[in-house]
């Protein structure tokens, strides 16, 4: 027997009910607000994750970055060519470990950083919400990653 709060079959298939909706079209109307600030940077989304995450740690390996962006290196390899090319990153065999590919920010790359800080006020404006609004729905949204990728 189904408790009282469980919903029907019929309101389990409304759109407006699935939580995966919900997220995709969150991601869709974050895209539209970090479009026009990353085209002032010449940057895609993912690129500039890429560069985020390199600002935070430079001299990382191809692989290192996969795991921290969820990326295959399939995806990733084309998206540091791109960077590569643009000047702002190098890619080097590790000496140590010729089967590593250790990518480093150029003095191109660590000055777009300055360029790129007005970014996340920017997103965090749009969004309308506190800073402990945000951190605390970026908590949630980050266990139920952790859930769904078990």
């Amino acid at each position: 027997m189904a408790k009282a709060d469980t919903p029907s079959p019929e309101e389990l298939m409304k759109l407006d009910n699935f939580l995966c909706f919900a997220i995709y079209s969150a991601n869709h109307a974050f895209t539209r607000v970090y479009k026009p600030l990353l085209d002032e940077l010449d940057l895609t989304y993912p690129q500039y994750l890429v560069m985020v995450a390199l600002w935070e740690k430079d001299d990382q390996t191809v692989g290192s970055l996969g795991e921290k962006l969820f990326l295959e290196s399939s995806t990733l390899t084309p998206m540091l060519k791109r960077l590569e090319a643009m000047g702002y990153i190098s890619r080097v065999r590790d000496r140590a470990d010729e089967r590593q590919v250790r990518v480093r920010l150029t003095e191109t790359g660590q000055a777009l950083k300055a360029k790129a800080s007005a970014v996340p006020l920017g997103i965090a404006g749009a969004t309308g919400m506190e800073p402990a609004e945000i951190g605390r729905l970026k908590q949630e949204i980050a266990t139920l990653r952790a859930s769904l990728l078990r």
